[in-house]
């Protein structure tokens, strides 16, 4: 993980997360490499932690083990989504599956994947033998926009631009409204006649009606995108606007550009210009090709940094990134 940069002039560092850092919200990167895995890198892998729920994008070959060891299980699923059908975004899959069966994960699983790799994802889904309780609703994409309920969030899938047809995901939490103390005591509100105004909009208080408006302020819900094997298009664009957190493949650096057209991926500088345009918060490049290694991490940084001047992180396994926290509770 990076930090910001430190003003005019500074070069930024790539350091290592804090791993202590706990959050209800968080990316955990199970791999981060893209064709093939690397000594460094295992292929594709993110779970994203959501107030209880967990989304898993894209998992790569050895994704199973990758969750071991960062210590996050399949009862943490929530949902499997699949941004499209090649090996590395998806050659996890039967792993998962027979992983949530064996140890007995009790709650419903949903699956998005892009509906044309149909006959791939059931090869997947019943890859093997094994005794299947897994209990999978699949939701096949078909369209320009899709929407899908997933629990405290709405799943928005988009469609990409990529050889074959993929997806990319976002997810949304609803508006609500931040309670302030003081005006809850300046007008009696106290104990269980808090969780009543939240939830009826009103009580009353001594023969007075107090509405949820005058004791509280909105609150934006919180958002985070993954954009993954794409070129530029504007669906890139819409799935990450005004996100707090956007997890983007950035395969290439800049100086192999036509080489990230021809095969339809992004650069470092084109994710980060994604980012820039698109007003996002935290930035996270992924899905680098395996003719790069840890050496080369600051080159994917300077690229991003000299398009976006916000946190860029660059991401190695088996680390995790919170989602920012929200721009009310930071007193903005």
């Amino acid at each position: 993980m990076t930090e910001p940069s430190g003003g005019a002039g500074s070069t930024p560092k790539v350091t290592t997360p804090n791993m202590a850092t706990v959050s209800s919200r968080e990316l955990v990167i199970l791999g981060t490499s893209s064709a093939v895995p690397t000594r460094h890198r295992n292929q594709n892998g993110y779970l994203l932690l959501w107030d209880g729920a967990g989304f898993l994008f894209d998992p790569g070959e050895g994704t199973q083990r990758q969750m071991t060891h960062a210590r996050v299980s399949a009862g943490d699923i929530t949902w499997i989504c699949v941004t499209h059908l090649h090996g590395d975004h998806c050659l996890g899959v039967p792993g998962i599956v027979q992983r949530i069966s064996r140890d007995g994960v009790g709650h419903r699983v949903g699956a998005a994947y892009p509906l044309s790799g149909q006959a791939y994802w059931r090869r997947l889904r019943h890859a093997t033998v094994f005794h299947d309780t897994a209990d999978i609703v699949e939701h096949p994409l078909d369209g320009e926009v899709v929407r899908l309920p997933a629990g405290p969030v709405t799943l928005t899938a988009r469609p990409l631009s990529h050889p074959v047809p993929a997806y990319g995901y976002r997810l949304d939490e609803p508006d609500g409204r931040q309670m302030i103390p003081e005006r809850l005591r300046a007008r009696g509100v106290h104990g269980p006649l808090i969780s009543e105004l939240q939830r009826e909009g009103t009580v009353t208080v001594e023969g007075a009606t107090v509405t949820l408006e005058e004791c509280s302020r909105p609150r934006p819900g919180q958002s985070a995108a993954f954009v993954m094997d794409t070129r530029l298009c504007d669906n890139a664009f819409a799935l990450a606007e005004g996100v707090d957190l956007l997890v983007i493949e950035s395969t290439f650096l800049s100086a192999e550009a036509r080489l990230a057209e021809e095969y339809g991926h992004l650069t470092a500088g084109q994710a980060a210009r994604v980012a820039a345009e698109s007003g996002v918060r935290r930035l996270v490049l992924t899905h680098f090709s395996e003719r790069y290694d840890a050496d080369d991490e600051q080159r994917f940084l300077d690229e991003a940094h000299s398009h976006f001047p916000g946190e860029v992180v660059v991401a190695r396994d088996l680390t995790r990134v919170p989602v920012p926290r929200r721009r009310s509770d930071q007193g903005a």
